[in-house]
């Protein structure tokens, strides 16, 4: 009951501020065909840079899909694995996460980049670019396959070094954010609030800021993808929460205070500060400017280099990617 009141207090205080007519917070238009469900479905986890999904949740209800529902993501089970199986309806996660199941014939369609940047390679004195990473010490977590270990093999195939040679990957049940802090790995790819956090404790330096550094910052990092059953099912559904999810995005830009608020009062960060330095920092509204096509055509390849992925990334884009209603909402928010 507690986050439901915070998010219509949240909501309310927009509109009072005068929000809602500049980017448009009001529901469905007359123009749009008529819904086939009320049904959507997000899965549920920790995590900041995501936060337009969990602002979206009362404008998604706005365009009529009142049956809203969040699916709490089980322990080792990533929400993309949940779309897949139709646990849930859409997801927002990192254009490598996406690739890689559509590579495997997973049932995905990607719809619209949603922010740029959020990650940051970490590294200590010694290391000043990727290519420094040779020879070196890189904790991604438990396991191979996470998303760092991904990020950084996208990194390394990107300069020429080959990410199974030339780097010593490190796996533990010790968070990678600690076993960097100790010193005991050489460089560690970070995500809200960790580079935050090394920045205020002044651990180590920043080789690749992907909010700012060329290639990365030209490319979306995360996107927001559906079932393709549900795609296929539901096309005016589907393009309301496009649409809801695009809008939100700009309330990430224009009140990130109150977004981060939300966050912390909802559960889904800890600490408001490195909440709000993180959505001021993050590109959401590069959501207008960048082609997804062009993210997952550039991360498709340099996962193909890696020997991650074996589709050409032509094929990736025809069959894991939807562009019709993102192209449809850009033309009538004339943007």
């Amino acid at each position: 009951m507690h986050s439901i009141q915070t998010r219509r207090r949240f909501l309310a205080n927009l509109t009072t501020a005068g929000i809602a007519a500049s980017i448009g917070i009001q529901g469905a238009s007359a123009k749009d065909a008529p819904l086939e469900t009320t049904t959507v479905r997000f899965s549920r986890g920790p995590g900041i840079c995501i936060a337009p999904q969990y602002v979206a949740e009362d404008l998604i209800r706005a365009e009529g899909l009142s049956d809203f529902r969040y699916i709490d993501q089980q322990a080792g089970l990533a929400s993309i694995a949940m779309l897949a199986r139709g646990d849930i309806d859409f997801a927002m996660d990192f254009a490598t996460a996406l690739a890689i199941p559509i590579d495997q014939g997973a049932p995905i369609k990607v719809l619209a980049g949603v922010h740029v940047g959020c990650y940051e390679l970490f590294a200590h004195e010694g290391i000043n670019s990727v290519l420094d990473l040779k020879g070196k010490t890189v904790g991604v977590g438990q396991n191979l396959g996470s998303d760092p270990h991904v990020f950084v093999t996208a990194m390394a195939t990107h300069v020429g070094l080959d990410p199974l040679k030339d780097i010593n990957w490190v796996t533990s049940d010790v968070k990678a954010f600690d076993l960097f802090v100790q010193r005991k790995t050489d460089a560690f790819l970070g995500f809200p609030p960790e580079p935050q956090e090394l920045r205020a404790r002044k651990v180590g330096h920043v080789v690749v800021n992907s909010i700012q550094d060329r290639p990365w910052s030209q490319y979306f990092c995360c996107m927001l993808a559906t079932n393709a059953n549900y795609a296929a099912k539901y096309p005016a559904a589907t393009k309301r929460v496009v649409r809801a999810v695009l809008k939100a995005n700009d309330i990430c830009v224009s009140e990130p205070e109150r977004v981060a608020r939300l966050l912390v009062n909802d559960g889904y960060t800890k600490q408001y500060e490195p909440a709000l330095q993180a959505l001021t920092e993050i590109s959401y509204a590069k959501w207008r400017d960048h082609d997804p096509e062009d993210t997952i055509r550039f991360f498709a390849l340099r996962l193909r280099e890696a020997g991650m992925i074996k589709s050409s990334p032509q094929r990736i884009i025809a069959s894991g990617t939807d562009w019709r209603f993102l192209n449809e909402i850009k033309r009538e928010l004339k943007t």
